[in-house]
């Protein structure tokens, strides 16, 4: 943000250097309108109006992305809130298991036909095929 700011402050030295040295008065005529003042007038007028058209074409861009920004923001907050509300509800779960209760039986892996035929792993017992 500081570069830019000095980027500006750059441009407008030149702006004002620029306005000191064209001094010399010029007529713009267009259709019927006709404007007599200075070229640097002219030509500061210009910028000022290009530097208008560029911020009224960005504004709408600029508006959208900050509407889209709010709304995933928004989602964030949701979505950790529902986070921390299911972690809680995980903890409570796991307190009420009592201490002696049996511990729950793995379920056997599932052993396929090509598992049977290459054979398996020494500690695994193959399961015969039905």
């Amino acid at each position: 943000m500081q570069l830019l700011t000095i980027i500006a402050m750059i441009f407008a030295a030149g702006g004002v250097m620029f306005a000191l040295q064209n001094n010399v008065p010029v007529t713009v005529t267009f259709a019927i309108w006709r404007f007599d003042s200075t070229l640097a007038m002219i030509l500061l007028l210009a910028l000022a109006a290009g530097g208008l058209i560029v911020a009224l074409v960005s504004t709408p861009s600029t508006l959208r992305r900050q509407w889209a920004m709010s709304r995933q923001s928004k989602r964030i907050a949701e979505l950790e809130n529902t986070s921390s509300r299911q972690q809680q509800a995980i903890a409570d779960l796991e307190r009420r298991i009592p201490a002696d209760a049996p511990p729950v039986a793995a379920e056997r892996p599932y052993v396929g036909l090509k598992q049977i035929m290459v054979g398996s792993d020494a500690k695994e017992e193959p399961v015969p095929p039905a």
